[in-house]
């Protein structure tokens, strides 16, 4: 959770579970803007690994995550590369080996989208 933190550069707030077999944090999300909020959840049912989901969060600039990645105990899988007109993309792991994506927005897309939508996350369960 120390590198999603990084990433989006706020903490995760800790949230409830009715019967207390999961740990869940909240994403930082604003209802009146375009995006998705979420949360991050750690069960018993579901382990951290590779081969699954791999989350991406859009940030400003994901070339500053990298070396908050490795301050983190994370990796960096593949550094900052371009996806053509669609942007930036950073490929790296947490310390519990969860693959995760950084993606930056081409200044081509810059005002087509809603303010605050550059903090979209999209999270499922590690």
């Amino acid at each position: 959770m120390a590198l999603c933190e990084a990433i989006l550069g706020s903490k995760l707030e800790p949230m409830g579970y009715p019967t207390g077999a999961s740990q869940m944090m909240s994403l930082p999300a604003e209802m009146s803007a375009y995006g998705a909020g979420g949360a991050l959840s750690k069960a018993a049912h579901g382990g951290p690994g590779v081969g699954g989901i791999i989350v991406y969060f859009i940030v400003e600039d994901c070339a500053a995550t990298q070396g908050r990645a490795v301050k983190t105990g994370g990796s960096v899988v593949s550094a900052k590369f371009s996806i053509g007109d669609f942007g930036w993309v950073l490929l790296c792991r947490d310390a519990e080996g969860n693959m995760i994506g950084v993606k930056s927005i081409s200044s081509h897309f810059i005002g087509k989208t809603t303010a605050g939508s550059q903090k979209v996350a999209r999270c499922a369960n590690n």
